[in-house]
């Protein structure tokens, strides 16, 4: 396990944990397939004690379970959090120079409280949510207008059922 805490932790704002996949993934991926068994029943039990485990815990654990049963290291991170430039680029797959011109550009709100730019973990994540949604809309107009002009054998309707099964399957 490694703790990344960066530039937040040294100004004082929440940190953020990175941890790494057990060594054994079939642990994880039997912990993956208990919760998905077990949607709306899910308790953890210590010392004879027993707590229910609210809906939105359980979500989280199912995430956390699923990315570490991909050898997939997770972090957990308040929302409220500042990211340095280049903790949002990471989390965006850009580089820290490309963002810094997203910045420059307004695509994004940041606060300066010194020489440093700060992000919100929450603009960084609507972001990121805004560009997928793009890129979905644009992925079906060509695909649409593709199917349209008679480029492929497939029909419109052949395409638009992959596109769906597709994202069904989450890829």
């Amino acid at each position: 396990m490694t703790t990344r805490n960066g530039d937040a932790a040294s100004t004082g704002l929440a940190s953020e944990e990175t941890v790494l996949p057990p060594a054994d993934p079939d642990l994880v991926r039997d912990l993956q397939t208990f919760l998905v068994e077990h949607e709306y029943s899910a308790a953890l039990i210590a010392d004879g004690e027993r707590i229910e485990l609210p809906s939105e815990v359980h979500r989280v654990l199912k995430q956390v379970a699923r990315a570490m049963a991909r050898g997939q290291a997770v972090t957990v991170a308040p929302v409220n959090m500042r990211l340095t430039t280049s903790q949002a680029a990471e989390m965006l797959g850009v580089s820290r120079q490309t963002l810094v011109r997203l910045l420059e550009q307004r695509q994004l709100p940041y606060e300066q409280p010194s020489r440093h730019r700060l992000l919100r973990l929450s603009d960084v994540l609507a972001y990121r949510q805004r560009r997928h949604v793009e890129s979905r809309m644009i992925l079906d107009e060509m695909t649409r207008q593709a199917a349209e002009d008679g480029l492929y054998g497939d029909s419109r309707e052949d395409y638009e059922d992959a596109l769906r099964q597709a994202r069904r399957s989450g890829t």
